[in-house]
């Protein structure tokens, strides 16, 4: 079997199967890996070599998602390769081998660094990527791919085109993320780029602001702010503010683009102002009962 050509045919499957160009790209690369540390050929590859495969990689300090993920990739490229009939040996990427994942709670800005951070943020287009991802929920690569026809201001609304699991979904704008976003769309600099958000300045100006390009914006304003601060975490930020205005969970789920309710949850036990309203609400009942059954 040349291994080449089996890369080349699985790139194409997975391409067939229309996962993104970058889970292509990252899936593609760790395959990579994997063959060129591989001691023995493909043919004779076991769960001993997996399993010494994980320790090399923990040994080299990945961290448990980058490993699992190192994992899926090779699991997937014997599943293609025993179902395309090119090798007959069990998988040697058992079921259960992954390694455990430790689920944080995920971090959000209270109100007072959020004041302290947007007071620092004057340029408009940064002041509107941010409040984007604030208001809306935009993941940082959404904001990055947002073009001018995705945006619909007088109905208030965006819709993402190719989230996250390549979906589409719309979301909806407050009345200061539009007030902002209005603001730097008067004074975009006139490009041909769909892009909403582009480069403002140097030999690059009017080209679509990169991914990397949005996340060093927020590192500045954070290091300016002594925040510890980050893209995602507006988004987190989000979610929680609207759990403790007590908006439904399923909403939230949708205006997220989650799969599972699951992953939504996961902002209740953060959600701190609306657990201490219902528990001191539930307290007042149940004391309120306790005093009347002695006064009895």
């Amino acid at each position: 079997m040349d291994l080449t050509d089996a890369i080349i045919d699985y790139r194409r499957f997975l391409k067939r199967k229309n996962y993104s160009a970058h889970t292509v790209k990252n899936t593609i690369n760790r395959l990579k890996h994997f063959i060129v540390w591989l001691p023995v050929p493909l043919e004779q590859t076991g769960y001993e070599q997996v399993k010494r495969y994980i320790e090399m990689l923990m040994n080299k300090r990945r961290s448990p998602v980058t490993i699992n993920c190192h994992l899926a990739s090779i699991r997937g490229f014997f599943d293609y390769l025993y179902d395309e009939g090119q090798l007959s040996i069990v998988n040697p990427v058992k079921k259960g081998c992954g390694v455990r994942v430790s689920r944080p709670l995920p971090r959000y800005l209270k109100d007072e660094q959020l004041d302290q951070l947007f007071t620092l943020i004057r340029r408009p287009r940064d002041r509107a990527m941010f409040m984007l991802m604030l208001r809306c929920g935009l993941r940082v690569e959404e904001v990055a791919r947002l073009t001018t026809d995705a945006v619909d201001l007088g109905s208030h609304r965006i819709r993402v085109e190719s989230g996250k699991g390549s979906k589409d979904r719309i979301v909806y704008i407050s009345n200061d993320a539009k007030e902002a976003l209005s603001r730097y769309l008067r004074i975009r600099c006139a490009v041909r780029s769909r892009s909403v958000f582009v480069v403002e300045k140097g030999p690059c100006r009017g080209k679509p602001l990169s991914v990397r390009g949005i996340q060093k914006r927020m590192e500045y304003y954070a290091r300016k702010a002594k925040l510890r601060a980050s893209c995602h975490q507006l988004r987190h930020t989000m979610a929680t503010q609207m759990l403790n205005a007590d908006a439904p969970l399923v909403s939230i789920q949708d205006l997220l683009g989650h799969n599972w309710i699951m992953t939504t949850q996961r902002y209740c036990k953060v959600s701190n102002v609306k657990v201490q309203r219902d528990y001191h609400q539930a307290m007042e009942r149940i004391v309120s009962r306790y005093r009347e059954q002695e006064t009895t």
